[in-house]
């Protein structure tokens, strides 16, 4: 058989990329957690810092100061000192990935945070590309 008609039988053999729908490989967890009187309390809060691979003290920082709320972590646990709808707290935690997580350049979460001097960088580790963060949080 000449190249080309193998190439087409070994496109039918395999799923296209196309045909896979709109999931993506990376998915963060949602956040879980109750109301404990007017408090918000995220139950797994250090199993979403883990999934994204960031710091929890970082990640932590982002969202109180996002969501303009005081809290305090208790081991796995963020406890916060209002309510708050986890539609919201969902909301800014894929906020926190698209600006500290995410590549810019070829979208993929394979990234680090990395400190020079006082610019914080997040370093791609599948395309190699750097960028600058805000790196007051």
């Amino acid at each position: 058989m000449e190249y080309g008609k193998l190439l087409d039988e070994a496109y039918k053999k395999i799923k296209h990329p196309e045909n896979f729908g709109n999931s993506e490989r990376f998915e963060i967890p949602k956040v879980e957690g109750y109301f404990e009187g007017k408090k918000t309390i995220i139950t797994n809060f250090a199993q979403i810092a883990g999934h994204i691979r960031r710091d929890v003290g970082h990640f932590q920082k982002f969202i109180l100061k996002e969501l303009a709320a005081p809290g305090y972590l208790d081991g796995e646990r963020l406890v916060l000192n209002i309510k708050v709808p986890s539609s919201k707290i969902n909301q800014k935690v894929e906020e926190y990935a698209q600006e500290f997580v995410i590549c810019r350049e070829c979208k993929k979460p394979d990234t680090e945070l990395i400190r020079e001097d006082r610019i914080t960088f997040i370093k791609c580790l599948a395309c190699g590309a750097r960028h600058s963060v805000r790196s007051k949080i």
